[in-house]
């Protein structure tokens, strides 16, 4: 790995090379890494634009919908002058004015089970802030099967949650079908429309997601593979609970060997 930097990207990034977590070595890996985001919404905004100006070399946008005005309460890459505008596109504009250095890739698509694999296969990690299970499980059995890492945040209300999913290592790494078996009935899980979302939550679940995959991509402190982080506004509180591995699990139990025989 090399980096002589340019003046600019000095300038630019001198208070991340500074910290000796990640000095230069570690921002040179950042410029260097690919992270394909799943939503352009109220995660996938904040998410974009903190990986952005960090400097991650190359990152992908997917999402199929456009910009509509009852999205910019929360979605805050998104400006007005966007309203109908594919939200990949939007992005993609809100990432070249704030670093031109890094390379956006839009991806104007609905992923599916039919897609899911060819897309994940270009990048080094994978950051989800989907709106519904069926985009989450098709992600995570391609994040599955390819190896990659996926950090996965959801936002509801004034709360949400949030961690990383790092099955393909084997035991104890869970899945996210240790966590949610399942899909839950539709009815226990209102839209925005529905039930409503406070803007700054989702920042602040975007916000935390992005630190957790820069933490990922540089190998830094306790990875949340194997708990799930609470966020409650109104309380305030942030809570981390574990997560077990389940060995009868339909997409993991079958991943037995242990993590050394796997990296």
């Amino acid at each position: 790995m090399s980096f002589p930097f340019t003046e600019q990207q000095m300038l630019r990034y001198a208070r991340q090379i500074v910290l000796p977590e990640i000095g230069g070595r570690g921002q040179a890996r950042l410029l260097e890494s690919k992270v394909l985001l799943i939503g352009a919404g109220g995660l996938g905004s904040p998410l974009l634009l903190y990986l952005t100006a960090a400097g991650v070399g190359t990152i992908g946008v997917a999402d199929r919908d456009r910009v509509e005005l009852s999205n910019l309460h929360r979605q805050v890459a998104h400006p007005t002058t966007r309203i109908g505008a594919p939200k990949t596109e939007s992005a993609l504009e809100a990432a070249r004015a704030l670093n031109p250095e890094v390379a956006v890739i839009a991806h104007q698509l609905e992923l599916g089970p039919d897609n899911a694999a060819a897309l994940v296969e270009g990048y080094d990690l994978v950051a989800d802030g989907s709106d519904n299970f069926a985009t989450r499980d098709a992600l995570h059995d391609a994040c599955l099967k390819l190896g990659r890492p996926l950090v996965s945040a959801a936002v509801q209300g004034l709360e949400g949650q949030l961690s990383t999913f790092k099955a393909h290592l084997g035991p104890p790494h869970p899945c996210y079908r240790c966590l949610f078996p399942s899909e839950p009935p539709a009815d226990l899980i209102p839209t925005c429309a529905e039930g409503g979302i406070l803007g700054p939550a989702a920042g602040v679940l975007g916000c935390l997601q992005a630190v957790e995959v820069i933490k990922e991509l540089l190998g830094l402190g306790e990875s949340l593979s194997g708990f799930l982080l609470l966020y409650d506004a109104l309380a305030p509180e942030l809570r981390r609970i574990r997560i077990a591995r389940r060995p009868e699990c339909v997409a993991c139990g079958r991943l037995a060997r242990p993590a050394a025989l796997r990296a």
